[in-house]
């Protein structure tokens, strides 16, 4: 796992040995999400609205260094 982001009480990770579409994970305390890397979509899992927001708001700005992370994760 590499943490790419920290928010207040959240991270954004990306994992080795994934499968499916490229794509990361909003965490907190008590929540988790896969986001389609592509298209910000939430694939499965819940986050806080206010996390949410502000997660894809900096993946918005990092999609490119997100789907490398990716890729050099899951070859």
């Amino acid at each position: 796992m590499v943490t790419l982001h920290r928010g207040p009480n959240w991270k954004i990770a990306v994992y080795a040995a994934e499968h499916g579409i490229p794509h990361f994970h909003i965490e907190g305390p008590g929540f988790r999400a896969s986001v389609a890397i592509a298209t910000l979509e939430v694939i499965v899992g819940r986050v806080p609205r206010q996390v949410l927001v502000a997660a894809l708001d900096w993946a918005l700005s990092n999609q490119a260094d997100l789907l490398g992370k990716w890729r050099e994760l899951n070859p």
